[in-house]
């Protein structure tokens, strides 16, 4: 019987390890994940077992990660002293319900997409900027929140109506500004709410019916009045604003008036009293005389005080009379002072929402007249070059003319890689070996509100954070120029891959072109519904659309919309190049919307599935259009297959050309209403590519037809 048993024994042993090894597998997207995180900061060696190479996080146990099967449910890092990004990747975590990066030092913003199912979020006590990802209205599940003591700005967005389950939120150390969302009147689970120390201004009625336990939004600048509904909450700290009805600061302490006269304390100008005087309740003389005093004292004070304001009422008279010498208009001193110090007191009124500039304004009418005189910046050459200081910092780099010269050669031909509607690109080749693109914008484009502005324009762009938008680097306002400078990406433009070099856009198969369509739409989607207010593109188009080595899609002139063109500049041909992607609202009336960019996005789409240009005089009459020629064929699968670009010899699945047909149906609609949001395009682009992920996996009788030329072997699943 021992043989057997023995043998039972490791039969048994061997099941385990084989079962333990099976269930150390990770699942491959939270495994790329880790690796693109751990990428993103830099590989720091304090992270135990991590690799951006992959490997197995469950099983072999990397440092502050928890796993439930073969998926990581937690990750808690906090005080690890990490220092970079938040990588994008975090969408693929789909069954993290804990992150806890807090006390470190990540930095640039939040990505746009984040863990679909967390309940506990900590990121407090970073350098993250930017502002608060619309992602997180999508976290249903969400419990706890912690974004505090960071660094985020522009307004905090209606991100709360569907954070039913959200108990404790924390904004507060940061620079947010505007009105409180409508939405953050929907929590209603919120016990705990910690908004003190940042900018935000208006009423917080939207407050009063939820059911706090704490609630600090003391440092802001709030107004108006403090709902009653919030007298109720045990800790409310309301400091630091300008509310109508704020609590008063608690009077100077006097001790009241004792009932024993032993008790009475010593004052100089009151009455002795006897010390053997028996305990006797006092009577109406003794109260008068106890009263007598401080009657005095307040007719005192305010003898003294009204000789004290009588004194600076006739300093301030005899300051101004010197300093306005020589002015003939007349000024009324006391009803000028009642009115400063009256609008130095109350600040309730609230500033509207995306307005900065009245913000500025309203704060600048407490200068005295005269005074305001427009910022400028001084170049080199000791000239004043308007250029208005920005209300947001710049966080780029500052270049000299003369740093951009030697890298660009002056500028000369031999480094010109492009020229859109604002002036040409150049390509910089620096003496550390970097290598960058300047946009050398023509001053003729631009008007002088323009060129004013520029510095805020700069600021706003270089807010822009999402892995398909260009970055930007740099900037030059030296010697009344105005360049921008971003990162190099070095295989040229969808425009010209598509449309003039042959041997390019072979290489451009049919999940290329999807993968590319997906990104596009993700950078609009970035810009159209994460940002803050909303950035329309306005020149969307695939000759903005950059792709890298591994022909990734990168959109640019991301935020330039500020800088359009000048209406009474002669209209470039490449002005007239982009008519071809304009919506009809547009061309009939000159209105621009985010519509107006998905309409050109679906434009795009037509050029990835067609190769043709949307305007070619080339063509015949009836197709110089590409919307108006390929439109009425989108639903006919027979004509549909015949529209497809040459290049592409075929190769491509019927189902999934079919469907990113009808994505472009809907977004080239002539009517803007009827066009989708960019999240809903991301999406159904997102299911294409799912469901060919899904082809691969099963058998090959799903009903996928494929149109594959006489001796090849394969295709493109998408």
């Amino acid at each position: 019987m021992a043989a057997p048993d023995a043998a039972a024994s490791a039969g048994v042993l061997f099941l385990l390890a084989l079962l333990a090894v099976a269930g150390a597998d990770t699942d491959a997207g939270d495994v790329a994940a880790l690796g693109n995180l751990y990428s993103s900061w830099n590989s720091p060696a304090q992270l135990t077992g991590w690799s951006a190479a992959g490997g197995d996080p469950c099983g072999a146990a990397w440092t502050g990660v928890t796993c439930s099967g073969t998926a990581v449910t937690s990750i808690k890092l906090s005080g690890m002293e990490l220092n970079g990004t938040l990588g994008y990747e975090l969408s693929s975590l789909q069954a993290l319900k804990t992150m806890d990066l807090s006390n470190n030092f990540l930095h640039d913003a939040i990505p746009y997409q984040l863990p679909p199912n967390l309940t506990y979020l900590n990121l407090a006590k970073n350098n993250l900027s930017g502002n608060l990802p619309y992602s997180i209205s999508t976290i249903v599940s969400l419990e706890y929140l912690n974004l505090s003591h960071n660094s985020f700005i522009q307004e905090i967005g209606e991100l709360f109506g569907s954070l039913n389950s959200l108990s404790e939120l924390d904004i507060s150390f940061n620079n947010l500004t505007g009105n409180l969302p409508m939405s953050m009147g929907s929590l209603s689970k919120v016990s705990s709410l910690y908004m003190q120390n940042n900018q935000l201004y208006g009423t917080v009625d939207v407050l009063s019916n939820l059911s706090l336990a704490t609630l600090n939004i003391a440092n802001n600048n709030f107004s108006g009045m403090i709902p009653q509904g919030l007298s109720s909450i045990p800790n409310l700290i309301v400091g630091g604003n300008s509310f109508v009805n704020m609590p008063a600061s608690p009077p100077p302490t006097r001790t009241p008036p004792p009932k024993n006269p032993r008790d009475q304390p010593n004052h100089p100008q009151g009455p002795i009293s006897d010390p053997t005087v028996p305990e006797t309740p006092i009577d109406q003389d003794d109260k008068k005389l106890q009263t007598g005093p401080l009657v005095g004292i307040a007719v005192g004070s305010i003898a003294v005080a009204s000789c004290v304001l009588f004194t600076l009422v006739f300093c301030l008279h005899k300051t101004r009379k010197r300093n306005d010498d020589g002015s003939s208009e007349p000024k009324d001193i006391v009803s000028s002072l009642a009115v400063n110090i009256e609008s130095a007191s109350n600040r309730e009124t609230p500033i509207p929402n995306n307005s900065h500039e009245n913000a500025v304004v309203a704060t600048s009418d407490l200068q005295p007249n005269g005074k305001m005189t427009p910022e400028r910046v001084y170049g080199t050459n000791g000239s004043a070059s308007a250029v208005k200081k920005a209300k947001a910092p710049v966080t780029v780099t500052s270049y000299t003319v003369a740093a951009l010269q030697v890298a660009t050669n002056s500028f000369c031909q031999d480094t010109l890689l492009g020229e859109g509607s604002l002036g040409r690109v150049y390509k910089a080749d620096f003496p550390n070996g970097k290598v960058l693109a300047v946009k050398k914008i023509d001053s003729a484009s631009l008007s002088l509100y323009e060129e004013e502005n520029f510095l805020e324009v700069v600021s706003n762009i270089s807010r822009l954070r999402h892995p398909n938008i260009v970055p930007l680097t740099g900037y030059c306002t030296e010697h009344g120029q105005r360049l921008l400078v971003y990162e190099y990406i070095g295989n040229g433009t969808l425009h010209d891959i598509l449309h003039f070099s042959d041997g390019m856009s072979k290489k451009l198969t049919w999940n290329t072109r999807v993968r590319i369509a997906l990104g596009a739409a993700r950078a609009l989607e970035y810009l159209h519904e994460v940002c803050m207010p909303p950035v329309v593109h306005r020149s969307f188009k695939s000759s903005n659309i950059l792709l890298d080595e591994e022909y990734s899609p990168q959109l640019s002139d991301c935020g330039l919309a500020a800088l359009s063109p000048n209406p009474e500049r002669e209209v470039s041909a490449e002005v007239v190049g982009s008519f071809g992607y304009s919506a009809p609202e547009f061309a009939m009336s000159g209105t621009y919307t985010t519509k107006s960019d998905v309409y050109s996005f679906g434009v795009v789409m037509l050029e990835l599935l067609t190769g043709r240009k949307p305007l070619d005089s080339s063509r015949e009459r009836s197709e110089q259009s590409l919307v108006r020629w390929a439109t009425p064929q989108l639903h006919d699968i027979d004509l549909l297959a015949k529209m497809v670009d040459p290049a592409m010899d075929g190769l491509y699945p019927a189902k999934s050309l079919s469907r990113f047909a009808d994505i472009i149906a809907i977004c080239v609609q002539s009517e803007p209403e009827f066009r989708p949001p960019m999240s809903e395009v991301v999406q159904q682009l997102v299911r294409l590519m799912q469901r060919a992920s899904i082809i691969r996996r099963q058998s090959d009788d799903l009903g996928y037809s494929y149109r594959v030329p006489e001796g090849s072997t394969g295709g493109d699943v998408f």
